[in-house]
C-alpha cells in the first residue's frame, strides 16, 4: 500500500509542539491537519513529488497564535479612523491636528471618530476639553476614545447630537464629567453609549471590509484565531451578520470565537433566536460566550478596587451593576447555557463577578461552563483560590504591562501592579490563562506580549513582579493552548500534535534561543491556517 505523503513539510527549526509535547524539528500536513511530527529524517519520507516545503533554517515555528481576547471588527474599522495611539500623537497639537486632517477629508457634518489617545502620554496630562476640540471641528461631530475603550471626549456638536447638557443625568453605571459646573466632553463607561446610540449606523458590507483589513492584519503576524469580545456592542446582530458574511465569502481570514454583549443592551437573546448559544458553529466561526461589563479601566480609575487610587480623594473607581442586577444576568445566562465572560479588572469587580458565578452554581452548575473573568487584572490569592475552585478561566493581557505599567504606578502607587496579570502563579495552579492583546486598545503584534511575559517590563523598563516571568515556552503556550481551552477547543487547536489542526506561524528567529530583548523586533515569516498557506513574507514556501 502506497505511503501517504504529506502537502506540507517543515524542517530543520526548532517546532514548538506544546507543553506536554516539547519539540520537533521536522512535521508534516496532510489536508488542514498535522500528519506527523519528528525530526528531519523521519518526516523526510513523507515527502513526495507534490509536497511543499518550508525549511526554516534555524527558526521557531509554534502553534498559530491564538489572540482569545480582542475586538477584531473594532480592529479593522479603526484603520478608517483618527489614529491617536501615542506613537502617533505626543501632544494636544498633534491630537488637533490629526482630526483637522480628517475632517478636511470628510463630507462636511460627518461624524469624526477616534480612538486610542492616552493622556498619560499627552503634553497636556489630562484629557482634551470639548472646547478644544471645538477649534478644529465647529461642524463636525467629534468623539475620541481613550485606549482603553472607556471613557472618550466628545466635542460640542457630538454632545449636542446626544442630548447632552450641563442638567443630563448620568446614566446608571456612567458618568458624565463636569467641572465648575460645565461640561468637559469626558464621558465615561455607558455615558458613551448616550453619543454612541446616534452615531450613524455602518453598512453590513463596511463591516465585512473591517473584518477582511483586520484578519490580513493578523495573519501577517503569526496569528491564526481570535476571540472578538464584544460583537454587538454599537451596532447589534448586524456584527454577527457581518461575520457570518465574511466567513460565507472567505473574507474572514483567521478563524473566530464570538462574545455576544449581554446585560441591558445586549444580543444574546437575538442570538438565541438564531439557534445561536455557547458551541454553536464551527472551529472557522463559532458562537462563544455572553460579555458583561463590571468596571472599567485602571489607567482611566475607573476599574473597582477594595482601596483607593493614589492621590484620588477615596476614588476605588466604578461598579457598572447593582449585585442583584449582575447576578440575575449570570444565572439567566449560565441557565441557558452559555458561557459569560465577565470583564472586571479591579479585585473589587473580581469580587463581585466571582460572587454572581457563585449564586448561579447554586441554580445550575458552572464547572463545565468555563466561564472567563476578562482582564481579571488585580486578583488576590482567595480569588484566585475562588476561580480554581469554580473552573473560571482568566482572560489577561500581559501586554498591559508593557503599554500602561508605569501609569499603573501612577495611579496605584508601587505595590499593586507588581501583582497585577500574575501569569505564573495561574500557570502553576492549571488556571488556564489566555494571553491577549485586547486589540486595538493594545497592539495585536504577539510578540510584545510574549516579550512582557518573558520580562515583565515596561515599554519603559520598568519591572513590575518579577517572579511572575514565564519561560518561552509557558508563555507560548499561555497565546495557543490556552486560548483554545478557553474556546472550547483544546482538542483542535492549539498544539501541533498530530491530528491537530494544521495552524502553525513560523517566525524569523528561534524564539526559544535569542535573548527577551529581541523577542520584540521578531515577526512572522509565514502563517498556515487549516493546512494552507495565507501568509508568506519572502515567497519562500517551495513546490
Amino acid at each position: 500500500m502506497a505511503t501517504v505523503k504529506a502537502d506540507l513539510v517543515l524542517r530543520n527549526g526548532r517546532i514548538f509542539l506544546g507543553l506536554d509535547h516539547g519539540h520537533a524539528s521536522a512535521l508534516a500536513v496532510f489536508r488542514d491537519r498535522v500528519l506527523a511530527v519528528g525530526d528531519d529524517a523521519e518526516i523526510a519520507t513523507l515527502v513526495g513529488p507534490a509536497t511543499r516545503l518550508i525549511d526554516l533554517d534555524g527558526r521557531a515555528a509554534t502553534p498559530g497564535i491564538n489572540d482569545g481576547h480582542q475586538h477584531m471588527l473594532s480592529v479593522g474599522m479603526a484603520l478608517e479612523e483618527v489614529d491617536l495611539r501615542p506613537a502617533r500623537v505626543r501632544t494636544l497639537d498633534d491630537v488637533l491636528a490629526a482630526i483637522a486632517a480628517k475632517i478636511a477629508a470628510s463630507p462636511p457634518g460627518a461624524w469624526i471618530f477616534g480612538g486610542r489617545y492616552d493622556h498619560f502620554h499627552l503634553d497636556i496630562g489630562r484629557h482634551p476639553f470639548r472646547e478644544e476640540l471645538d477649534r478644529v471641528s465647529p461642524d463636525n461631530p467629534v468623539f475620541i476614545k481613550r485606549t482603553c475603550g472607556h471613557m472618550g471626549v466628545a466635542n460640542t456638536r457630538a454632545l449636542a447630537a446626544a442630548g447632552i447638557d450641563e442638567h443630563a443625568a448620568n446614566p446608571p453605571g456612567g458618568n458624565i464629567e463636569r467641572q465648575n459646573g460645565r461640561l468637559t466632553g469626558l464621558l465615561q463607561e455607558r455615558a458613551q453609549e448616550l453619543v454612541s446610540k446616534v452615531m450613524p449606523a455602518l453598512p453590513v458590507d463596511t463591516l465585512v471590509g473591517g473584518i477582511e483589513a483586520a484578519g490580513k492584519l493578523f495573519l501577517s503576524q503569526g496569528i491564526t484565531s481570535v476571540m472578538d469580545a464584544a460583537v454587538g456592542m454599537r451596532q447589534g446582530f448586524d456584527h454577527y451578520l457581518a461575520f457570518s458574511q465574511a466567513r460565507r465569502e472567505g473574507r474572514m481570514g483567521v478563524r473566530v470565537y464570538l462574545s455576544f454583549t449581554g446585560g441591558p443592551a445586549g444580543i444574546e437573546e437575538t442570538a438565541l433566536a438564531n439557534g445561536l448559544v455557547t458551541g454553536a458553529g464551527d472551529e472557522m466561526l463559532k458562537a462563544g460566550s455572553v460579555k458583561l461589563f463590571t468596571d472599567g479601566s485602571a489607567g482611566g480609575r475607573t476599574a473597582a478596587m477594595r482601596d483607593p487610587y493614589r492621590c484620588s480623594c477615596g476614588n476605588t473607581g466604578m461598579l457598572l451593576y447593582e449585585d442583584a442586577d449582575l447576578d440575575a444576568f449570570v444565572d439567566r445566562y449560565n441557565r441557558a447555557g452559555w458561557q459569560v465572560s465577565i470583564h472586571a479588572i479591579g479585585d473589587a469587580a473580581i469580587d463581585q463577578a466571582l460572587d454572581a458565578i457563585e449564586r448561579a452554581d447554586h441554580h445550575a452548575p458552572v464547572a463545565a461552563r468555563r466561564h472567563r473573568i476578562e482582564h481579571c487584572g488585580f486578583t488576590t490569592p482567595d480569588q484566585i483560590a475562588r476561580m480554581k475552585r469554580l473552573g473560571v478561566i482568566p482572560a489577561p493581557q500581559p501586554i498591559f504591562i508593557y503599554e500602561f505599567g508605569d501609569l499603573y504606578i501612577d495611579v496605584l502607587g508601587e505595590g499593586r501592579p507588581s501583582t497585577s496579570y500574575p501569569m505564573r502563579t495561574w500557570m502553576a495552579e492549571g488556571m488556564h490563562p489566555i494571553a491577549s492583546s485586547d486589540a486595538p486598545v493594545c497592539d495585536s503584534n504577539p510578540m510584545k506580549n510574549l516579550y512582557t511575559m518573558l520580562t515583565r517590563k515596561s515599554d519603559r523598563g520598568t519591572v513590575l513582579g518579577a517572579g511572575e516571568a514565564l519561560s518561552a515556552e509557558q508563555a507560548v503556550s499561555a497565546m495557543t493552548f490556552n486560548g483554545a481551552y478557553g474556546s472550547f477547543s483544546e482538542h483542535e487547536k492549539g498544539t501541533l500534535a498530530p491530528g491537530m489542526l494544521a495552524d502553525i506561524a513560523v517566525f524569523d528567529r528561534d524564539l526559544f534561543a535569542v535573548e527577551p530583548e529581541a523577542v520584540l523586533d521578531a515577526v512572522a515569516d509565514v502563517t498556515v491556517v487549516g493546512g494552507r498557506v495565507v501568509h508568506d513574507r519572502h515567497g519562500e514556501v517551495s513546490g
